[in-house]
């Protein structure tokens, strides 16, 4: 996980901010499967 997308997600669960952590996680999820493709996709 990006060191940027790690601390606003810290700071989103500090402050109890649910709207940004679901939109961080949504923005985890989608990085991870595209990276994903991108690996498999070379072989």
């Amino acid at each position: 996980m990006p060191q940027w997308l790690c601390n606003q997600l810290m700071r989103a669960y500090y402050n109890k901010n649910r709207r940004q952590i679901r939109l961080l996680n949504d923005c985890w999820f989608f990085y991870r499967t595209r990276v994903e493709e991108s690996s498999t996709s070379q072989l």
